[in-house]
């Protein structure tokens, strides 16, 4: 039987500890290798392969909806990940760090990704739709909040002890502190997530096979398939490119056409991100919450896209005020969490039905892999048409999400808190 405990005790801690390896896998991981000399283009073009594990899970993801609880699969892939981050704080000082701390990410992104099936699948169980729709905004907002920690407060902590410690060890602190903060959430999830009662293996009694291929073979019957994946795949094609090229953009000097920001002080700006962060986020939720998702649609894709032209401003001017550095960042961050609510709920509504663990994880998938393939280039690309140009392009590659996002088949009731 359910706990009768507020969403408020889990809802922003499970959120905020499924982005910790997500951000330190996928972001943290892009500055370490920058500040222990790796180049651009293999940052950019190794750390994007390791979104492969995100690409894939839909192929699990049914084992996960058909096997043990949503519940147990959280807990224990939040110890593992726990485990996973302390050993890459070991190997970051050692020889051949590179090679070794790529394949310990992978471990760590694997086992991170099956936590994401379980987590949302925890999620839409735990909560009836009018609530999933009301804990959307802060949902989304604190998985960001995590995303932001690692790129900021983490990256400061790092920042400050690489003139004392020097920057492997600085690196594998600030890594050791990330491992203990992990077990922390893992603990307290042990203790406090509900025990709903729907929460247990789907199509239990059936062969776990035919099961297994009629959870995956069902997502590919739904109405509206094909605008569906395009959707997923093309909505965040600017974002995946800018997430990999912006952090190198900030660290890079001035003659390279960067902003040539510190360690700390890149930190520092993506800290005072939260609070923009954390605003678009809550205010993309009440809206939607509020007016449905059909009707703040438009409003809120415009607010994903329009504000990446920050970047543009900031490759051309190169301001040498901090103040003016810090707006612009906040600008773009807000307009992220405004309009990244549209695709989380819409990821929702589109998983609705039996197996919506299994098919929330196939839609992440397809996510996962608009992020992937364009991070792949955007290192070179970057470095080939230089910041300027590069900013550009990542604006006009915005409108084929654009279009299609306006195209969707949203239920004009969907999302409205009664």
């Amino acid at each position: 039987m359910s706990a009768p405990r507020s969403p408020a005790w889990w809802v922003p801690s499970l959120y905020f500890s499924q982005g910790i390896p997500y951000v330190v896998v996928m972001s943290l991981s892009v500055i370490l290798y920058k500040r222990l000399g790796v180049a651009n283009g293999d940052i950019s073009y190794y750390t994007s392969w390791l979104y492969l594990p995100w690409v894939v899970k839909p192929l699990w993801s049914p084992l996960v909806d058909i096997t043990g609880t949503k519940r147990r699969w959280v807990v224990l892939m939040q110890f593992l990940v726990a485990a996973g981050l302390g050993l890459v704080a070991l190997a970051v000082p050692g020889a051949g760090f590179f090679k070794l701390t790529l394949a310990l990410f992978w471990v760590m992104a694997l086992a991170s990704a099956t936590h994401d099936i379980a987590a949302d699948g925890f999620y839409m169980l735990a909560l009836p739709p009018h609530e999933q729709v009301w804990w959307v905004g802060l949902r989304s907002t604190f998985y960001r909040t995590a995303m932001v920690l690692g790129s900021g407060l983490l990256v400061v902590l790092a920042g400050y002890m690489e003139a004392g410690l020097g920057r492997p060890r600085a690196w594998s602190l600030t890594l050791l502190a990330v491992a203990v903060l992990f077990l922390g959430f893992s603990i307290w999830h042990a203790l406090v997530l509900p025990r709903p009662e729907r929460d247990g293996p789907v199509g239990a009694g059936r062969s776990l096979f035919a099961e297994f291929w009629r959870t995956f073979g069902s997502f590919f019957q739904k109405p509206g398939l094909g605008l569906a994946l395009a959707f997923m795949l093309f909505y965040r094609f600017d974002e995946a490119q800018l997430a990999k090229v912006s952090p190198l953009f900030l660290l890079d000097a001035r003659s390279a056409g960067g902003l040539g920001l510190g360690t700390a002080q890149v930190g520092i700006f993506g800290t005072c991100s939260i609070l923009a962060l954390t605003a678009g986020g809550l205010l993309g939720g009440f809206l939607a919450a509020r007016f449905g998702l059909k009707k703040m649609l438009p409003w809120l894709i415009s607010g994903m896209y329009l504000p990446k032209l920050a970047y543009v401003f900031l490759s051309y001017a190169q301001p040498g005020s901090y103040p003016v550095i810090g707006a612009a960042l906040a600008v773009e961050q807000f307009g992220y969490g405004f309009g990244f609510t549209a695709f989380m709920l819409y990821l929702l509504y589109f998983a609705e039905g039996a197996h919506r663990t299994a098919h929330y994880a196939i839609c992440t998938g397809f996510m996962a892999l608009g992020m992937m393939v364009p991070g792949l280039w955007s290192g070179r690309l970057a470095d080939y048409l230089g910041y300027q140009h590069f900013f550009l392009w990542v604006i006009g590659s915005a409108v084929p999400g654009f279009v299609l996002a306006l195209r969707l088949k949203v239920d004009p009731e969907f999302g409205k808190r009664t």
